[in-house]
């Protein structure tokens, strides 16, 4: 025992010299480190190009220093990079975003001074005791290290030789992996890349870089649902590609905005951080919203107070690209404007306003951080989308910019075109006054922006305006067709002519209750002492309002079962509205030949307007589809009466399945002109009727309708839901009527009657066995994933005793049956039910 406790002694006495020999190097290292820094007159002579800000950025030659002051230490900064320029045909566009990165600075080791790549997973006040087992178990990662190359006056700031970080690829300024793959790029070629140039701001530096890379000539693969990405020009041509990419950083808030804790029954953009503290017994995430910080002058601030309008401290501006047609900016513009209503609800006036970029100064920047920007790109996209960079910590947005892609304009000219024309005779061709596509993009433009400021999409607004409102111009001048902006309910198609409502207060959506209720909520400036105070009030506030105007109820973006939350619908009643849209849309077929009439044309207008019809009437029919099997989701909460999940009524799911056994499975003859299909289709396609009815019944009869119903009818009871035997009977005495009437079956019924028969057996098989049996069998490593949700369930036999008597009534309908095609069908599909169930 003496041996081991002499031979642990001299251990660790060995163990306590060599650290103490190596804290001795390195003490030396750092002295002699300290030796060699220089004075930054060494480095700023009379040659050297300056430019002060943030980091004062100093250039000799081709090299390139950062001035950074000890102020700025540890100061957590914002990085993004962002594509400038790109060669023609491009998939991706100058001006969009590809990075973003939080780092910091701090001296280190060795005369050294470090770039952290900063976290903030978990937040701690430091006063707690837990906040040591934070720093004791957790570290940001070193990313660069840098030679202090010299200090400045005083000893306030560390000199860096940063050319390399530019000139170099790195974590921070890399091209993205999305951009990489679109591009079909690799390496960088060095030779032909270069630093363009830099700028440096009072809480923001800029920094463009003309990069060259090697690049195949294939193009981009494939993503899921879109097509490969064509080749650009320049990789065939010299198997490399050249663009311009800016980097800006931005200096973080050093005391962050008081976040605003999620809810789900408001619809903003979130995110989330783990709070640790010495008090709390559960261990889960803080969700806050995105939102910019809006704030009362604090001259202001009484009159705030006592509910007077007041300007914010600080305006959002948003600019136009100086790229974007000159017709399509006034309207932009007014998009952008039209959320100051919005911002009224929250106590501000002129919180928001856009601008034309001032093209004759030189001193702004389209890259400059400090600019929000409504970038125009040249794309054959139909789209527009408005992204928004935050505080991770907080929620508050620093960064912003809305992409808008040229193609849009075929967009609405498309939709609006099929849903607005019998209401709005400017609609009737097929290039619009610039007055009415400039309407159009306004209200693209406010869909935009409001997401820029933290709104996400409200797919559930629309339902909540009753569909015989939808007639009434008295009633749409005051509320209009939606009550949010942020829904996709493009335009009220359920309007008919005869109703003569107006067409910007009937027709277009607009920004409305639902929105100015969302702002008021996320931007009011309550001054609570702390998040939980903050978090109480406006919890309320939502209990409150929604008791008080239904119509201001977030119903989700479209993402669950709920019927009520469907995109591109409008009203309260998918079958009213969609009955409604139909007579529209044979009005707008009627006259198609007509409005699409140019010169030149060679029927490629009316082909492209006759299939935006038959998809129109698809998404009605999706819409009614939506209403089977459908689960209402009304987030609640404790105390409040009523569910939270509740079945869509029995009467409306009845009411579906009639809609579609008229409007789909009785051949809609109305898309069937002759005289058309004849000029613009060939016969060897398969045709919009066919495509709607086959999709219809793979969609009513698949796992997840038959296993919700089976599962309802257990929850709600048999008195309050549709059953699987009544669903069943109800499809059947429409599609199978013929077997009633003894009618001749023509041939797009016989087609409807066998998928009925297919759709079933399928079901019915998956219900049995499965439709990964071999998998289950061997185990196979995604038998899990693809079992039918219907498996060991009562669906199989359900399926089965129906077909087992619609087999029977199938025979003695062939029995009667006159018509020979008639009869060589129903014994076809008899025997096809015959051999499955053996």
């Amino acid at each position: 025992m003496k041996m081991k406790m002499i031979f642990v002694g001299l251990l660790g006495l060995c163990c306590s010299t060599s650290m103490a020999q190596q804290e001795k190097v390195q003490k030396a290292k750092t002295d002699s480190a300290k030796n060699t820094i220089k004075p930054i007159s060494s480095i700023v002579t009379k040659d050297t190009e300056s430019k002060n800000g943030m980091i004062n950025i100093h250039r000799n030659g081709d090299k390139y220093y950062f001035e950074i002051p000890d102020a700025l230490l540890k100061r957590e900064l914002l990085v993004t990079s962002w594509l400038v320029t790109v060669p023609g045909g491009s998939p991706k566009f100058g001006g969009e975003i590809m990075n973003t990165r939080t780092i910091s600075f701090e001296k280190g080791f060795g005369g050294k001074l470090i770039m952290r790549a900063m976290s903030v997973g978990n937040q701690v006040d430091p006063k707690d005791n837990i906040a040591k087992a934070v720093a004791n178990s957790s570290i940001d990662a070193i990313a660069m290290v840098f030679d202090i190359k010299a200090v400045g006056q005083n000893g306030k700031s560390s000199v860096i030789d940063i050319t390399d970080f530019f000139q170099k690829e790195n974590t921070f300024t890399m091209l993205s992996p999305e951009v990489k793959s679109k591009m079909s790029v690799s390496g960088i070629a060095a030779d032909r890349s270069y630093l363009k140039s830099v700028a440096s701001y009072p809480a923001n530096m800029e920094f463009k870089m003309v990069r060259t890379y090697a690049a195949t000539a294939g193009g981009g693969a494939a993503a899921p649902g879109r097509p490969a990405v064509a080749p650009i020009e320049a990789a065939k041509i010299g198997s490399a590609i050249t663009m311009e990419v800016s980097v800006s950083i931005f200096l973080m808030p050093e005391k962050p905005m008081m976040p605003r804790h999620f809810d789900l029954r408001v619809g903003y953009f979130a995110n989330s951080y783990q709070p640790l503290s010495d008090q709390q017994q559960d261990f889960g995430p803080t969700t806050f919203i995105v939102r910019y910080r809006l704030e009362p002058k604090a001259e202001d601030m009484a009159k705030y107070k006592r509910g007077e309008l007041v300007e914010p401290k600080e305006q959002i501006v948003y600019y136009i690209d100086p790229a974007t047609p000159k017709q399509w900016r006034p309207y932009l513009i007014a998009g952008i404007n039209d959320w100051n209503e919005a911002f009224k609800a929250a106590g501000f006036k002129n919180a928001i306003i856009g601008k034309e970029w001032p093209e004759n100064d030189t001193t702004m920047s389209l890259e400059d951080a400090r600019y929000k920007v409504l970038r125009y790109l040249p794309s054959d996209i139909p789209n527009a989308y408005g992204p928004n960079i935050h505080d991770p910590r907080s929620g508050e947005i620093l960064q912003s910019y809305v992409g808008w892609y040229h193609n849009v304009m075929s967009l609405v000219h498309d939709w609006y075109m099929v849903q607005a024309s019998p209401n709005d005779p400017r609609a009737r061709k097929m290039k619009f006054s610039d007055e009415l596509m400039g309407e159009l993009i306004r209200f693209v433009s406010s869909h935009e922006v409001g997401h820029t400021l933290g709104l996400r999409h409200n797919m559930g607004s629309s339902s909540c305006t009753p569909v015989e409102k939808l007639r009434d111009k008295h009633w749409l001048e005051a509320h209009g067709h939606s009550s949010s902006i942020m829904d996709y309910a493009r335009f009220n198609y359920v309007a008919q002519p005869q109703d003569s409502v107006g067409i910007v207060s009937g027709i277009m959506p607009r920004i409305n209750d639902y929105d100015k209720w969302a702002i008021k909520w996320g931007y009011t400036y309550i001054g609570a002492k702390n998040d939980q105070e903050d978090k109480k009030v406006v919890s309320r506030w939502i209990t409150d309002s929604l008791k008080a105007n239904p119509r201001l109820w977030f119903g989700g973006e479209g993402m669950n079962f709920d019927a009520r939350c469907q995109t591109e619908d409008v009203g309260d009643n998918a079958m009213k509205a969609s009955e409604y849209g139909v007579k529209n849309l044979q009005y707008v077929l009627a006259h198609l030949a007509d409005w699409t009439k140019e010169d030149n044309d060679l029927y490629n207008n009316q082909t492209k307007m006759y299939l935006q019809v038959a998809t129109q009437f698809n998404r009605y029919v999706n819409h009614v589809i939506k209403n089977i099997a459908s689960v209402y989701e009304t987030i609640k909460m404790p105390g409040q009466p009523g569910d939270t999940y509740s079945s869509v009524p029995v009467e409306k799911q009845r009411e579906a399945v009639a809609f579609l056994n008229k409007q789909v499975f009785e051949t809609p003859t109305w898309l069937l002109d002759l005289n058309m299909l004849n000029k613009i289709g060939s016969p060897a396609r398969s045709g919009a009727v066919r495509s709607v009815q086959n999709s219809t019944m793979v969609q009513l009869f698949n796992d997840r309708v038959f296993n919700t119903l089976n599962i309802m009818e257990q929850r709600f009871g048999e008195e309050k839901t549709y059953s699987v035997n009544e669903y069943l009977s109800d499809i059947k005495s429409g599609v199978w009527k013929e077997l009633q009437t003894n009618q001749e079956i023509d041939m797009y019924r016989r087609d409807v009657q066998k998928n009925y028969i297919n759709c079933l057996l399928r079901v019915k098989n998956e219900a049995e066995v499965g439709n990964n049996a071999l998998g289950l069998l061997f185990g196979g490593p995604t038998a899990a994933e693809t079992m039918p949700l219907t498996v060991n369930s009562d669906i199989g036999s359900v399926i089965t005793l129906h077909l087992e008597n619609l087999n029977k009534e199938i025979l003695a309908a062939a029995d009667k049956a006159t018509d020979k095609d008639s009869k060589a069908h129903l014994l076809f599909v008899a025997n096809q039910i015959k051999k499955d169930l053996k």
